[in-house]
């Protein structure tokens, strides 16, 4: 993401509405902003639905409180970025993603990539080829966060140098 557009949503958004870790991510066609809301007062800390049905209800008590300002933010960055704009929030270990873009990829596959599509998909594990891709890419994404997050920070770093070169 670039540091103008990081800037944009830094400066626009209400310092009380995320309590920590506003993350901003995005591609070529979203940008999808997040944070953590404070974890709400239950009275029985131990009951983990009680806690679960509490930091549900705070994130859609959030997102009914902040949807007409977030939407104007949203107007204003997809006019400036040319990309959607998506929200989302957490507490704890939850997370909701508001409405947010589930875009189409194509992908050719050979035989013995399209078999384990198939296999995922006759196991029950995906309802068929497309979700089984996006359950691939999500183990991937789970089980190498680490290098995942080691080859993002590399193109960050190239970015910086490309970005300091001479402009011709």
């Amino acid at each position: 993401m670039s540091n103008e557009a990081q800037r944009f949503f830094t400066d626009r958004i209400p310092g009380d509405w995320f309590e920590s870790n506003l993350e901003i991510i995005s591609d070529r066609d979203e940008i999808l902003v997040t944070g953590d809301l404070a974890d709400p007062q239950v009275e029985d800390a131990s009951d983990e639905d009680a806690v679960k049905l509490a930091r549900a209800q705070a994130v859609n008590e959030f997102r009914e409180a902040t949807r007409d300002e977030r939407m104007k933010i949203a107007d204003e960055a997809e006019t400036l970025f040319g990309r959607k704009v998506s929200w989302g929030a957490g507490i704890g270990d939850q997370r909701v993603l508001f409405t947010h873009l589930g875009v189409p990829v194509m992908s050719r596959l050979r035989l013995p990539e399209r078999e384990t599509l198939d296999t995922l998909v006759t196991a029950g594990v995906a309802r068929n080829r497309s979700d089984a891709l996006a359950w691939c890419v999500k183990y991937v994404r789970k089980q190498q966060a680490d290098w995942l997050a080691e080859l993002q920070e590399a193109f960050t770093k190239v970015e910086e140098v490309r970005s300091s070169g001479p402009n011709i």
